[in-house]
C-alpha cells in the first residue's frame, strides 16, 4: 500500500499535467468558435452570454464523456467543477472575439 507522500506524489504526474494543458487549448478554442459565432450571427447583450454558457456547457460535457469516462475528478485535479470553469482568459478571449466578427460582418447594419 501507498504511503501519503507516494500518493501525494502520484497526483501530480508531469505526462498527466502536460495532458490537461491540451484540455485547455480544447475549451480555449471552444470559447473562440462560439465568439465568432455569436459575432456572425449578430448576436447582442445577454444572447451573446448565453451562448458562451452553452458552449461552454457542452464542451465540458463532451471532455467529460469522451476524455474522462464519466469520471473527471479522476484526470482533473479539481474534478467536475475545475471542468466546467470556463476561466478568465476564455471569457476575455470569446468578448473579443466576438465583437470582431460582429464589426467585420455588421459593420453596414
Amino acid at each position: 500500500m501507498a504511503t501519503t507522500a507516494e500518493a501525494a506524489a502520484q497526483l501530480i504526474y508531469p505526462p498527466n499535467v502536460q495532458a490537461n494543458a491540451s484540455l485547455t487549448t480544447v475549451k480555449f478554442i471552444s470559447s473562440c468558435f462560439a465568439g465568432a459565432t455569436a459575432g456572425i450571427l449578430g448576436l447582442e447583450n445577454w444572447l451573446g452570454f448565453a451562448l458562451f454558457v452553452v458552449s461552454t456547457l457542452f464542451t465540458s460535457i463532451c471532455i467529460n464523456t469522451i476524455n474522462c469516462r464519466g469520471k473527471p475528478s479522476k484526470y482533473i485535479q479539481g474534478g467536475l467543477s475545475e471542468l466546467v470553469n470556463p476561466g478568465q482568459d476564455n471569457a476575455f478571449t470569446f468578448i473579443l472575439v466576438w465583437t470582431l466578427f460582429y464589426g467585420i460582418v455588421h459593420v453596414y447594419d
